[in-house]
């Protein structure tokens, strides 16, 4: 199990793992951005009525057609105002008319509505001066939708226009696919957090929050488990306490150090481990099996490579749970804008600067690439993903892209 298993193969085994969770109910306002777990069929047809979408007056459309205003614009009587809201009590007759406002119900008898602007007052009611075709300015019902229609299907992602329709069907719950919990530990006794008092021989636990922000984003729930220190006893005991969750994710401590662990309580609680290496940089160090029902995730120590291995497995195994029906990144291609040379025995993924220039879409890395640079993700919109075989890249090379950044 030592031998490095290539990225494709651990995302497939990954995914095979990781099986959606059930629904639960949540309130409209809660259920922006999450996974859609029923089919949402109209009960009703919107809108419910023929209506108004002019402010203007509702008439028989034989009483205004253009032959009947060769000498003189046609005068109608007003039976009756309609505002927004209300319906009309009475009909349109021959040579009559009902004020009526923007989203009113269409009175009975009329078939055209005449907007406000082609018209005057008269000594009888209104005066129409401009004729308008049959049937012009009403909303038919169910021109949006129509009455027993699926809407919305299981597995959309709800968005603000989702939601919006939502609540014209009178949606006030919704079910959506549950979230998956997600425990988080950082092992070893270099590290610090923030809320400790620590001298210059610590460092912070920045990926402990880097994680669960990753977490946040993906559409998880972050549980935070603090510091495992480099004792097995206290390994164990913080791995305990993650197991009620739906996935552990562990950085530091797997790789082959004598503090590093992680293999050995993995092995003491039960676990069935499917690799412990990848052959990818940065990122080879990571171990992935169950542990009593739970995913169970150790990737490496080093902010970079804990942030990118995070990208290629966990995120996917997140996202397959709560629901998604895609999993990975957005993937563009570009033009490479410097030279980069590798071992081909890895697949590399570099930190980079996607760009629109000259009408074509250009790449190049952040700059130095080592996995304790935090800055380098922190300047990247994308990861460069160089295959295994590849040994150098050239500038004008086209090269694939994850896309990082929502607003590219």
């Amino acid at each position: 199990m030592n031998e490095l298993t290539p990225l494709t193969q651990a995302q497939e085994t990954v995914l095979a793992a990781a099986a959606p969770l059930g629904c639960e109910k949540v309130g409209l306002l809660d259920a922006l951005g999450r996974v859609l777990g029923e089919d949402i069929v109209a009960p009703r047809a919107n809108p419910p009525w023929d209506n108004s979408a002019m402010d203007g007056f509702a008439v028989r459309w034989e009483d205004i057609r253009k032959e009947h205003e060769v000498t003189r614009p046609a005068e109608l009587t007003i039976v009756e105002d309609v505002p927004a809201g209300q319906m009309a009590t009475k009909a349109v007759g021959p040579g009559e008319a009902i004020r009526i406002m923007t989203g009113a119900p269409l009175p009975e008898g009329a078939d055209t509505v005449v907007r406000v602007e082609f018209t005057e007052p008269s000594d009888v009611g209104v005066r129409i001066f401009q004729p308008e075709p049959l049937g012009a300015n009403i909303r038919p019902k169910g021109e949006d939708v129509k009455e027993g229609e699926c809407i919305i299907p299981r597995g959309a992602i709800l968005r603000p226009a989702e939601l919006g329709m939502l609540a014209i069907l009178g949606k006030s719950f919704v079910l959506v696919q549950q979230r998956p919990r997600v425990a988080i530990l950082s092992t070893g006794d270099e590290l610090a957090d923030l809320d400790e008092l620590f001298d210059e021989k610590k460092i912070v636990n920045s990926n402990s929050y880097g994680i669960a922000a990753a977490v946040q984003e993906a559409g998880g729930i972050p549980l935070l488990l603090g510091i495992a220190r480099d004792v097995p006893e206290s390994l164990k005991e913080k791995i305990a306490q993650g197991l009620g969750c739906d996935i552990l994710v562990l950085s530091g401590g797997v790789s082959m150090g004598d503090y590093d662990f992680t293999k050995i309580v993995f092995a003491e609680l039960g676990a069935d481990m499917h690799f412990w290496k990848l052959a990818i940089r940065p990122g080879q160090p990571l171990a992935f099996g169950h542990i009593q029902g739970t995913l169970a995730f150790g990737l490496p120590g080093n902010p970079v490579s804990s942030m990118v291995t995070f990208e290629q497995l966990v995120r996917l195994a997140i996202m397959k749970m709560g629901g998604h029906r895609q999993w990975a990144r957005p993937v563009v291609q570009a033009e490479f804008q410097e030279r980069f040379s590798k071992r081909p025995d890895r697949r590399h993924f570099l930190r980079g600067i996607l760009e629109h220039r000259n009408g074509k879409l250009t790449v190049r890395p952040t700059g130095p690439q080592g996995s304790g640079i935090l800055t380098s993700m922190v300047k990247a919109n994308g990861l460069i993903d160089i295959p295994e075989d590849v040994e150098t890249v050239h500038p004008g090379d086209i090269v694939q892209v994850q896309v990082l950044s929502r607003n590219f």
